[in-house]
């Protein structure tokens, strides 16, 4: 089973797949980021031929949404031969639940420039199997594997990769598929217990070097919190093809 089904050119039903970690009838949020990429890419292709990349994905989480049929909507907010800008939104019965803004960029042969100061990560076989169960309920968290080294509380490294597809039955590409891991990142490896603190992250960004590679997407996480309830997620992302490109989430820390 996959995380969402296609109702109809922009309706899609979550399944039991996406059941979230604070609350398994709401979404975990992950899977519907994926599909938001997604949405941005098939409308892409359905306007053009020159496959520009994805080099920004900038989520705003608006609110929680429940395991169930969701509506999505595209439009280009600056045009362009070589540069987009494109906004794409997830709704549940007629209330914006996630809007992702994405820098769509012209493909340039850089291949001599290319290089980065991004540490690599162990590769996925060098990480123990881990299983968040203890940590995290619900569908989504069910349906992924984890490799995961932790340094202390709020710090470390971790591989992880989809069991299921992101939707039945239609080509979805290696980066969306990845998109919709990206939210792992801020509960991994936690700083304190969920089950004593609430520390929900209300954006995401992700700034990318190139498409990703491959089913594992590797994450090296600090996450922060200050002294106001407000904590910071940051990552750097990898593939099995090296550094990918960094990540930031913004917290409200709630303790309970």
């Amino acid at each position: 089973m996959a995380y969402f089904e296609r109702l109809g050119d922009t309706r899609f039903r979550a399944t039991e797949h996406t059941g979230g970690a604070w609350r398994e009838d709401e979404q975990h949020i992950a899977p519907a980021l994926g599909l938001l990429a997604h949405v941005v890419e098939r409308d892409r292709d359905a306007r053009r031929d020159d496959d520009l990349v994805l080099a920004r994905l900038s989520y705003d989480i608006l609110g929680t949404v429940p395991v169930a049929e969701v509506d999505t909507s595209v439009r280009v907010l600056r045009a362009g031969r070589t540069i987009e800008l494109v906004e794409a939104t997830m709704s549940h019965a007629g209330r914006v639940v996630v809007v992702l803004r994405a820098w769509l960029l012209q493909q340039q042969d850089t291949a001599a420039l290319a290089g980065t100061a991004l540490p690599a990560m162990p590769p996925p076989g060098e990480l123990p199997e881990w299983s968040p169960r203890d940590t995290w309920p619900g569908g989504f968290i069910r349906s992924v594997e984890l490799r995961r080294h932790l340094e202390e509380p709020g710090r470390g490294w971790f591989w992880a990769r989809a069991t299921e597809p992101l939707l039945s039955d239609e080509p979805v590409s290696e980066g969306a598929r990845l998109a919709g891991l990206l939210d792992l990142a801020n509960g991994m490896t936690v700083r304190s217990d969920p089950a004593e603190v609430h520390f929900p992250n209300v954006d995401l960004t992700a700034h990318l070097l190139r498409t990703g590679q491959g089913k594992w997407l590797g994450v090296d996480t600090t996450v922060s919190f200050g002294a106001t309830g407000v904590g910071v997620t940051s990552s750097r992302l990898h593939d099995t093809a090296g550094p990918l490109g960094t990540l930031a989430q913004s917290l409200t820390v709630r303790p309970r």
